[in-house]
């Protein structure tokens, strides 16, 4: 689905600007890392970042948050626990997590029985010591917890489509009380995670290519721009909740050769590095995944140039006190530029 409507010279501008921030019309969702999905009583929802469809099921988001580690884990397959942790752990250990975590005989996992803060940095303890990798992509790897696009709508149907609600069954959908919305829930896959570039790039899998062409999406704009003459903007969620959309102004102030380097005490130490755009522009912590986008003249549409990757701050005194004291001001995107040739392979 193209985000476009009929012309209208007065107001075509500001309606698609309207249908970028819209539940039924945006590209922009969220990816979480779900334990137990299909288990509602028991499902819980980890590791929320921004991403944004960019068609036939592909989703794009940041990969810094892919090597952190979780530290622990809500539950865990019975036979993947004996065979990678189990015969590592001393009496001492072994009873520890036995005494936190009970094995169900018919889904034959083990669960979490206590979430105390003590106990589950006791359990962490435990687990970097035996170097037990919760990494969010070993996580998905292993089937210990997967993630999902988060889709959100004010009433119970799926993009309004019976069918396609029907599609992804009872267990993958549900009302959120707290937020007054129904909350679906799609499965994806890590296609590619480009960690110099700070991309990664997910796909849809286990649903109909009619579901996914229901999805709104944004075409992808290749160039490395410097000062557009069109406006630039970043689509995030509002500031308030994830729940929401916010289309904000956003101004390249300048250009990047970027080096950084991301601690991953499992994999290794890894850098961030290539050339980077320097945004001026509001945007909040959580927006890391939020696309940067302008208008395509010749297109008649929204396309996306560049991703919300990492904030930029400056330090400001505070009653003489600069200790803590950072506004962030200014973010630094990944232009798709420096993974065209990657992309255009996976796209074509």
């Amino acid at each position: 689905m193209f985000l476009q409507f009929q012309n209208n010279p007065g107001n075509d501008l500001i309606l698609k600007k309207h249908a970028l921030i819209d539940e039924q019309t945006s590209p922009l969702q969220r990816i979480m890392w779900i334990y137990d999905a299909a288990e509602p009583e028991r499902r819980s929802f980890e590791n929320n970042i921004c991403a944004f469809h960019i068609g036939k099921g592909y989703f794009m988001s940041v990969a810094h948050n892919l090597r952190s580690q979780a530290g622990y884990f809500k539950s865990i397959d019975a036979e993947l626990y004996r065979s990678e942790l189990f015969t590592k752990l001393d009496g001492s250990q072994s009873r520890l997590l036995d005494q936190h975590y009970f094995t169900d005989d018919y889904t034959r996992k083990k669960y979490l029985n206590n979430a105390d803060p003590n106990n589950i940095h006791a359990i962490a303890n435990v687990l970097k010591q035996k170097r037990f990798d919760t990494r969010w992509v070993t996580m998905a790897e292993k089937k210990i917890c997967n993630p999902y696009v988060v889709f959100q709508f004010k009433n119970n149907l799926f993009y309004n489509d019976p069918e396609l609600t029907r599609q992804l069954g009872p267990q993958r959908q549900f009302y959120e009380n707290g937020i007054q919305k129904y909350t679906f829930l799609v499965e994806v896959e890590l296609v590619k995670a480009f960690y110099s570039a700070d991309i990664a790039l997910y796909k849809m899998v286990n649903v109909s290519e009619e579901l996914i062409n229901k999805i709104p999406y944004l075409d992808i704009d290749l160039n490395f721009l410097d000062e557009p003459k069109d406006k630039l903007y970043c689509l995030q969620s509002s500031p308030t909740s994830s729940a929401g959309r916010m289309l904000n102004e956003a101004t390249i102030e300048g250009m990047l050769d970027h080096f950084n380097l991301f601690p991953d005490d499992i994999g290794g130490n890894y850098v961030v590095e290539g050339y980077r755009y320097l945004i001026k522009g509001y945007f909040r912590f959580g927006s890391s995944g939020a696309p940067y986008i302008l208008y395509d003249e010749v297109k008649g549409r929204f396309v996306v140039n560049a991703i919300q990757s990492e904030a930029s701050g400056i330090q400001l005194s505070i009653k003489n006190d600069k200790e803590g004291n950072f506004q962030y001001i200014n973010a630094i995107a990944s232009p798709l530029y420096v993974i065209k040739d990657e992309l255009a392979a996976f796209l074509k």
